[in-house]
């Protein structure tokens, strides 16, 4: 090393004319860290925002529920895993448990047989088919509070259009909004937005590659075999994601509420026994009592009975499921 290339405060680095030497460069990052840098630049709301509103939530009501907390008053006490032990001992608990896994195994299947239906029938060449997909799938973007005030007018037992078209034919009105025809009501509401289902079958109809079903044709195959046999097996991951979706969503509907005779906060005391599902025994100890400890129990309870769920779903399909890309061959 020459003296030219040493510079008054010691450091090295090239020598320039006027005997001082040039910054040296940063290390230019590779490819992989700039995709790594942006990836997590682009996920970081999502990462925020599940951090804020989804772990720090869950942990506060995994707190809540080991005390007496009503919401209101400062004076509470931790009482362990009391809440959980009167849960169990609880039957309004399991009798609303068990209404709503009575409804999911009703509403899901329907709903997906119901959606399936729809997009097989606007998968087909007819005019106009644009508009039919539009309007089946405008009841789905109708808010659940617009679609339970809508019902609830229409089944009102004495003005609602219901009784009034049944009246017409010498038929006395009928209570729909009351045991017995209750849960009726509240499924038809679960139907009528069936529009969600079929835009994702839809989806998944027009990825089934025409040339399966013009062999299936050439054999002789009936087109009720072709689609037992070749469409639904291809439906099989959307029929898949479907159902676990509409599981979870069916345990934590809120519909009942809505179409509640009553329908303020205080009314869920007073919904039909066969409406009264688990959400429902929830909101009435959030709300109508106040037991914020008692009732964050019960919804960690539905967690983990939902994780359990989801995870039999996925063990007893796993089987029965077609990718057309193995999810093993990329590990």
């Amino acid at each position: 090393m020459t003296v030219d290339q040493i510079s008054v405060t010691g450091r090295t680095g090239p020598a320039t004319s006027a005997g001082r030497t040039t910054p040296a460069r940063r290390p230019r990052l590779s490819m992989t860290a700039r995709r790594h840098r942006a990836f997590y630049l682009f996920t970081s709301p999502w990462i925020l925002g599940f951090l804020l509103l989804t772990i720090v939530p869950m942990a506060y009501a995994l707190w809540l529920s080991f005390t007496t907390y009503d919401g209101i008053s400062p004076h509470w006490r931790y009482v362990g895993v009391g809440n959980y032990s009167e849960l169990f001992s609880d039957p309004q608990t399991w009798n609303s448990l068990g209404r709503t896994g009575l409804f999911a195994i009703t509403s899901v299947p329907l709903s997906i047989i119901a959606g399936l239906g729809l997009a097989v029938l606007v998968n087909r060449p007819i005019k106009a088919r644009g508009l039919f997909r539009t309007l089946l799938y405008l009841p789905a973007v109708v808010p659940p509070v617009g679609v339970g005030l809508t019902f609830k007018a229409l089944f009102d037992q004495n003005s609602g259009a219901a009784n009034g078209v049944i009246t017409l034919f010498g038929f006395d009105a009928l209570g729909w909004l009351a045991d017995p025809y209750a849960r009726y009501v509240l499924l038809m509401s679960v139907l009528w937005a069936a529009g969600n289902i079929m835009i994702i079958s839809l989806a998944g109809l027009q990825d089934v590659p025409r040339e399966l079903h013009e062999a299936a044709r050439i054999d002789g195959a009936s087109a009720w075999r072709t689609f037992r046999s070749i469409t639904v097996p291809l439906l099989s991951p959307v029929l898949l994601f479907q159902t676990v979706t509409g599981v979870i969503a069916s345990v934590q509907t809120i519909m009942p509420l809505l179409l509640s005779p009553d329908g303020t906060t205080a009314g869920v005391t007073a919904l039909p026994q066969s409406n009264y599902l688990y959400m429902m025994h929830v909101f009435s100890q959030y709300f109508a009592l106040g037991r914020y400890g008692y009732a964050s129990a019960l919804l960690w309870l539905l967690f983990v009975l939902i994780l359990i769920v989801t995870g039999l779903i996925f063990k007893f399909t796993s089987g029965v499921v077609f990718y057309n890309v193995d999810p093993e061959a990329k590990k």
